[in-house]
Parts: C-alpha cells; sequence; structure tokens
C-alpha cells in the first residue's frame, strides 16, 4: 500500500461528505494490516452532537465488519496547512489503534505524525486493565 493511495482514497471519500452546516468536508482512509481500506467523510447534523467525522466513520466501518487491525489513517480537508484530527477523533484513533496519521489538504500538503505525538498521554489499553499500569 503506497501513501499516494491511501490519500487517493480519503480525497474521493471527502467528495461524498454531507456538511450543509459547515460546509466543512472531510474525508478518510484507514489501512488495516490486511491492506483492506475502508473510508468515511463527515456527517453533518444539525445538532452537532450527533455530527460524526470522516476520521470515526472510517474507524466505525471498519469495526462493524470485524476488522480491529487498523494501522495507518489519512485525513484530508480544505485547509490551509495539512487538518489535523479533531479530539473526539484522535481518542478514538488510540483507543482502535492507530499508530500513523497521514494529515493532508486538497492542495496536496501533508504531514506524516505518529498518533502519540497527536495526542500524548492518550486513554489506551493500559487503561482497560484495572490495574492502573
Amino acid at each position: 500500500m503506497h501513501m499516494k493511495e491511501l490519500i487517493d482514497m480519503a480525497t474521493n471519500a471527502r467528495k461524498e461528505a454531507y456538511a450543509p452546516y459547515s460546509r466543512f468536508a472531510v474525508g478518510a482512509a484507514v489501512l488495516t494490516s490486511n491492506g483492506k481500506i475502508y473510508t468515511g467523510c463527515n456527517i453533518e447534523n444539525s445538532s452537532y452532537g450527533l455530527t460524526n467525522c470522516a476520521e470515526r466513520t472510517a474507524i466505525f466501518k471498519a469495526v462493524s465488519e470485524g476488522d480491529l487491525s487498523l494501522g495507518t489513517m489519512a485525513v484530508v480537508a480544505d485547509t490551509p496547512g495539512p487538518t489535523a484530527p479533531c479530539g473526539a477523533c484522535r481518542q478514538v484513533m488510540a483507543e482502535f489503534g492507530i499508530k500513523t496519521v497521514i494529515m493532508c489538504n486538497t492542495r496536496g500538503d501533508k504531514k506524516v505524525i505518529t498518533l502519540a505525538e497527536l495526542l500524548p498521554f492518550a486513554f489506551g489499553d493500559q487503561d482497560l486493565s484495572g490495574d492502573g499500569k
């Protein structure tokens, strides 16, 4: 899997965004360890609490298909620089094991970053063990 293919799939997913309120379309694509790619776009609701970001849409699509082997995610939006996932998406990414994030914009700018760099001290497996380690 080439980074370009993952970015292209996120860019194509962005075209399906439903963003009538913000007009801020985002696309995401997540690569699994078996080579399968799941895509998502942001889906808004007039009650923003019910809105779902592109990153979570792609992750939830993979998980709902029974694929928990998530690895790299690309995110694309029309921003001046590479777009970073929101806080809610970062936490979901941490819980489901995303290791690398390719932040992009529609102009072709990109930045590759680890989730640990993007979200230090994230809630994760160590917090689910019950022993506090």
